[in-house]
């Protein structure tokens, strides 16, 4: 039998045609090693191309199952050559694997990729990865284990035992040696508070969050031992989640000698197992930890990846290469004064209860990033503390949580300045000085600027109709006229609480991030300037500089290169006109501009070159001397 049907193989090897597996005649290390569930021939190459002859498939997320086994279809039989695979451990080389009872197989259907262990977490795509928490009741040290598995100094921490520094849903991607995983920071829960306190808040939001995640990191302070309140957080985990068995840490562990084998005796009354020693500040116990999410997280990628993934989910690089600059992830900030709707404004745009909310002023502390899908593009969001000013008298979280601010505006690419409409009426001005303050920081930044008044809400009613129209008429004249610097600001009127004005807030953003992101061609800029240089009023025509082109460098922001004959430059007057005259005739409203001035070298009928501002002086004289060839400095 075997003779007979190794010839009927070798007749018919370089036939084509289609077929799936039904049933092996194996060679025993593919079976035991292998567990392939019905894989199908594919008309693509995995290696990026059509095969003639022979079909292809192959594992393209996880190395170790990246073994691409070249296909040949004969009449009835399919032949499978294992030269190709890259494990040569698994199988002697030239061995071929017979498959019998072959039919018909449709085209539109994809190979079916079976994943396995180990698992390389550095080419998961972020939206599949596992979701850790850390929970905890306050100053346990959650922040800091936070900052330590992202590796930045994100989350504030701060030794507050009377207060609470974190009230709201930190979101980072950990990189624990080569683990990689979605981790949250959550506020300090304690269970015996009332609803309507910030505490009762906070707590309720962590629990409408951990219902979403797969994986729990419950710290315990082995200073205090096992306190009380561990008990009561570890009952209340065992409410709202049940499905979940978080991994205990003992945190704070690196000055504990003796008593921290009975520290992790008492912490064993949880009921999760035992726990494990770490120190968030100094970082021991990194390694103990890793061990212990390790298999845990490798078991779940393997479930998700086995269920959730075929061929079109993985990206090739060569489309990310030809993606231009306006379709990257966009960077939004929401910035303003305490207590006018920054962090309503970001739930409203996310359609959740995301971030703490609340009639309190400096209710916001950390500077909250989420991440969202917008008509297909990929949105970051940050929320950011109310802006102050940052007084001798700010220490302490108030004075991290400034500094926090400032640094997320400038790390946007868009800033989102929110206003309030009943401050606007009692102070019958649209902008105090701390507003424009902010504002002018962002245009000196170079980030593209749009103006949202919230609470809009609070002035309906017919005593109220003529006030909102002269809002809506004065605020955006009144901003155009304290921010000179950018023309065609645009301005959004908005109600967060009730959740108008969602879209066009974003597609206002969206239009000043492109806008921001622009790029013109060299021809279109001078055949722009040609004319624009024509329609300007000049004194004469001695004091009209000589801009030879005009040419863009750079986007995000817009940068131009005005290059200039001779050594008279353009005046502040020049630039604020060539600055306009660009955002009205391109569409550049909301964005910076920047024009820099370059001389250029004018050569004399002598051969002889003299150099405008830009060229250099001083140094020793170099004389010329003229040869055959070509000129020769000495």
């Amino acid at each position: 039998m075997s003779q007979s049907l190794i010839r009927a193989i070798s007749s018919r090897k370089n036939q084509l045609g289609f077929g799936f597996f039904s049933r092996f005649s194996y060679s025993r290390h593919f079976h035991s090693q292998w567990p392939i569930t019905s894989p199908k021939c594919s008309t693509h190459s995995s290696l990026g191309g059509f095969v003639t002859g022979s079909r292809r498939f192959s594992g393209n997320l996880i190395p170790e199952l990246n073994h691409t086994c070249l296909v040949r279809q004969t009449n009835w039989f399919c032949s499978v050559s294992l030269n190709e695979v890259s494990d040569s451990n698994l199988v002697s080389e030239g061995e071929t694997i017979d498959i019998e009872d072959v039919g018909a197989l449709d085209n539109n259907k994809k190979p079916t990729v079976v994943y396995k262990k180990p698992i390389d977490f550095t080419k998961i795509d972020a939206k599949l990865l596992p979701t850790v928490m850390i929970l905890g009741r306050p100053n346990v040290g959650k922040s800091a284990l936070y900052n330590r598995l992202i590796r930045r100094r994100e989350a504030l921490v701060y030794n507050t035992p009377d207060d609470h520094v974190t009230r709201d849903i930190r979101e980072g991607i950990a990189k624990l040696g080569d683990l990689r995983f979605n981790v949250l920071d959550s506020a300090g829960i304690e269970t015996e508070v009332s609803s309507g306190t910030i505490l009762g808040r906070t707590t309720s939001m962590t629990a409408n969050v951990l219902a979403r995640t797969q994986f729990a990191v419950l710290i315990i302070d082995v200073r205090a031992g096992l306190h009380p309140l561990d008990l009561e957080v570890g009952k209340w985990l065992r409410k709202h989640a049940p499905q979940i068995k978080p991994i205990v840490v003992m945190n704070k562990s690196e000055s504990i000698g003796d008593s921290l084998a009975e520290v992790a005796s008492e912490a064993l009354a949880l009921g999760f197992g035992e726990p494990t020693a770490i120190s968030a500040e100094t970082g021991l116990g990194m390694n103990a930890l890793y061990e212990v999410l390790h298999p845990l997280l490798e078991d779940y990628m393997v479930q998700t990846l086995n269920d959730r993934c075929t061929q079109d989910d993985v990206t090739s690089e060569e489309n990310l290469s030809d993606e231009d600059d306006s379709k990257l992830p966009l960077q939004l900030a929401i910035v303003g004064r305490p207590n006018v709707g920054k962090s309503t404004l970001l739930n409203a745009l996310l359609e959740e209860e995301r971030v703490l909310v609340g009639p309190e002023a400096g209710l916001t502390r950390d500077a909250v990033r989420v991440q969202f899908e917008f008509q297909g593009r990929t949105v970051y969001m940050v929320d950011t503390a109310g802006w102050l000013e940052r007084t001798e008298r700010d220490k302490g979280p108030a004075s991290l949580s400034i500094m926090q601010s400032r640094k997320s505006l400038m790390r946007a690419h868009i800033v989102a300045l929110v206003l309030d409409a009943e401050e606007i009426i009692k102070g019958q001005r649209s902008m105090t000085h701390s507003e424009v303050v902010i504002a002018r920081r962002a245009v000196e930044e170079g980030r593209g600027l749009v103006v949202i008044v919230n609470k809009m809400d609070c002035l309906r009613g017919k005593k109220n109709s003529e006030m909102y129209k002269k809002i809506k008429e004065a605020v955006p004249i009144e901003v155009q006229t304290v921010i000179p610097q950018i023309t065609g600001i645009p301005v959004v009127f908005i109600s967060a609480l009730e959740g108008r004005g969602r879209l066009q807030v974003m597609n206002e953003v969206i239009g000043t991030y492109k806008r921001w992101c622009s790029r013109l061609s060299t021809g279109r800029l001078n055949r722009w300037l040609i004319k624009v240089m024509s329609r300007h009023s000049w004194k004469d025509s001695a004091s009209q500089p000589k801009i030879k082109f005009f040419t863009q460098v750079k986007a995000r922001p817009p940068t131009f290169v005005a290059f200039l004959t001779g050594k008279t430059q353009l005046l502040e007057s020049d630039i604020r006109f060539l600055t306009k005259s660009l955002k009205d005739d391109f569409d550049l409203g909301g964005t910076p501009i920047r024009i820099i001035q370059r001389s250029v070298l004018r050569t004399s009928p002598s051969g002889k070159s003299s150099a405008g501002s830009s060229s250099r002086t001083g140094g020793p004289a170099r004389q010329r001397t003229t040869s055959d060839k070509r000129t020769v400095s000495v």
